[in-house]
């Protein structure tokens, strides 16, 4: 879909970044620790009405990566009219409303502002001490530190990638649309 600069749509023709740039998305990415009981200190500026986590987070097993993936109610929002897009008793959609749904926990802030990962989704995301919360938008990811640094570099190659072919397909766009005879 074609928008102003700057802004970009999503699949299903919202703007993913309403209002100002980055008001109400997760940005950044902070190296943090986990204590003995689990606990992680969420940024201050994730927890925010905006986003729709100012009370607490979603959280579950990633369904594309070996991490944490949580959000606030923007993020619920996109799964919802993800799985809601595909007829009720599909494959497809029972295998995303069995991880998303049964796989979820919904977790509230204590006065520090932190949450308690459970046990078992620490064990299933190979979660340690060392952890890094890494902000995606409409949601974050919470990887175990050695695991985000070795990936870190073959996730940029591939957005390096994808911009080149970005590029390359919006010149073609554009030779496509000049009428005949113009410049090359």
């Amino acid at each position: 879909m074609f928008a102003p600069a700057g802004v970009f749509i999503g699949i299903f023709g919202e703007r993913a970044f309403g209002g100002s740039i980055g008001q109400g998305v997760f940005l950044s990415t902070y190296e943090k620790q986990l204590d003995g009981k689990r606990r992680l200190l969420i940024p201050q500026e994730f927890r925010t009405a905006d986003n729709g986590a100012e009370h607490g987070v979603f959280c579950f097993f990633s369904i594309e990566s070996d991490c944490l993936e949580a959000g606030g109610d923007k993020l619920m929002a996109e799964y919802v009219a993800m799985i809601e897009e595909l007829p009720f008793g599909d494959d497809l959609r029972t295998a995303l409303e069995e991880t998303f749904f049964a796989g979820q926990r919904p977790l509230s802030y204590d006065g520090g502002g932190r949450i308690t990962l459970p046990e078992g989704l620490c064990q299933e995301a190979g979660l340690g001490e060392d952890v890094v919360i890494v902000g995606l938008g409409s949601r974050f990811q919470i990887w175990d530190r050695a695991r985000w640094n070795a990936r870190r570099d073959e996730r940029r190659a591939l957005a390096r990638q994808a911009v080149r072919e970005r590029g390359e397909a919006g010149r073609l766009a554009l030779r496509a649309r000049r009428p005949q005879g113009e410049g090359a």
